[in-house]
């Protein structure tokens, strides 16, 4: 990853004529051979992904379904929350991998052959990575997406090699994200030899070593052209894809369900309340624009940076759990509909509370306020319990609902805002 909120190293640059190295307009079709590394236009208008970056999405789409679909395999086996901590790892992992590809591409796309190369090694990694997801989290053996990881990351260390070597103004952060991430990756190499618990203590040690390179470098070493608008975009084709999961396990499971012993009116609700709830995480995600705190302070950029590892890795876990739940509704699975109930809950909850940091203070817009979006948090679990009298599908739609229902009063309360502000103006 990538912060900063002032202006581009390289704008006075290219204001003396210089031009910039990044693709621009309809000359950008990919035949160059090679462009100067230079740092991109931040205001640069219209912004959005490229036809890369969204290819490079796709491959992380195997990723997130394997980390989803293993999960869902160990909770319904009766592993219960012993599956939690190998999913968060694994999910960190791809979380990482992709973070750090986008803000790089965001300062520094070139979108020339070498660039593009680099970029399919990072493809490739990420395709090994997702081989080893099964058994990271079947056996606790994370050699396979190991390797993987470090190729991706590897790839990533070339590129910011060739900016320190072809762009001057960035080289001193260009140098010690290099340096740190080499140090990093000398690090998971290291952590494969360890015993247990050790291998688990400096997993976290070194997710925190990684989460620290970037406020080293942008402190130390000055703060990359990252675009606001872009990274809000792909940000948000992240979410997408998450909720694309999300849908496609919970159909699944469904799927299967329904050609074994054909569709019931339990299952039927519990499949309109998956997509109420699913739809309902898509709209509090996207209920408001968040690009404030992305031209705020390089500290809050990175809270909402960092943030986000709970919003993918909570919606991502829902898709496995409403799967265990249409199992449970189904009474194909070992799992009590209380727990079951708890499993859909609790991923609810997590989005709620740390979504709802991202939409309010850290973007300045109008939020509810974080207590009662805690409580109402607080009671999405607690319904938990009434799984047991009223049944799992009951209890899932009563969560859509009052998800609705923090919908609902965000709109009043954003209408009302509005109407205030236009008076006051």
């Amino acid at each position: 990853m990538t912060g900063g909120a002032g202006p581009s190293a390289g704008s006075g640059e290219r204001e003396r004529g210089q031009g910039s190295a990044a693709p621009q307009g309809a000359d950008a079709g990919g035949g160059t051979w090679r462009r100067v590394m230079m740092a991109r236009d931040r205001e640069q208008a219209h912004r959005s992904s490229t036809p890369l970056e969204l290819l490079f999405d796709l491959c992380f789409v195997v990723a997130v379904a394997q980390a989803g679909t293993q999960l869902h395999h160990g909770l319904a086996e009766g592993q219960g929350w012993g599956a939690l901590p190998g999913y968060l790892m694994v999910f960190f992992g791809i979380w990482w991998a992709w973070v750090n590809f986008t803000w790089f591409a965001s300062a520094y796309d070139t979108d020339d052959v070498f660039y593009r190369l680099l970029t399919l090694l990072q493809i490739a990694g990420v395709l090994v990575l997702a081989a080893g997801v099964p058994a990271a989290l079947t056996h606790f053996d994370f050699a396979i997406m190991t390797y993987g990881y470090v190729i991706m990351r590897v790839a990533l260390i070339a590129q910011w090699l060739r900016v320190a070597v072809e762009y001057p103004p960035g080289r001193p952060a260009a140098l010690r994200y290099a340096g740190g991430v080499t140090l990093c990756q000398v690090g998971w190499l290291i952590r494969l030899a360890l015993p247990h618990p050790w291998d688990l203590i400096f997993f976290v040690v070194f997710a925190v070593c990684e989460m620290l390179v970037p406020v080293w470098a942008e402190l130390r070493g000055g703060h990359t052209s990252w675009h606001p608008e872009h990274i809000y975009d792909r940000y948000g084709c992240f979410t997408l894809i998450v909720l694309g999961e999300c849908v496609s396990a919970t159909s699944l499971a469904v799927q299967e369900v329904v050609s074994g012993r054909g569709a019931s009116v339990s299952l039927v609700v519990l499949a309109v309340g998956a997509l109420l709830l699913v739809f309902g995480l898509w709209w509090a995600y996207f209920k408001s624009e968040q690009m404030q705190a992305l031209r705020s302070s390089l500290g809050t950029t990175m809270v909402w940076a960092y943030t986000h590892f709970l919003v993918f890795a909570s919606v991502a876990g829902l898709g496995a759990t409403l799967s265990v739940a249409a199992g449970t509704a189904a009474h194909e699975t070992e799992v009590a509909p209380r727990v079951a109930a708890f499993m859909v809950a609790l991923p609810v909850a997590v989005f709620l509370i740390a979504g709802n940091g991202l939409h309010g203070r850290l973007s300045g817009g109008f939020r509810i306020g974080q207590r009662y979006v805690g409580a109402l948090a607080v009671l999405v679990v607690a319904m938990s319990w009434l799984a047991g009298p009223f049944g799992l599908a009951a209890t899932v739609m009563a969560m859509a609902l009052v998800l609705a229902l923090l919908l609902a009063l965000y709109l009043i309360g954003q209408h009302r805002a509005t109407i205030h502000a236009a008076g006051a103006g």
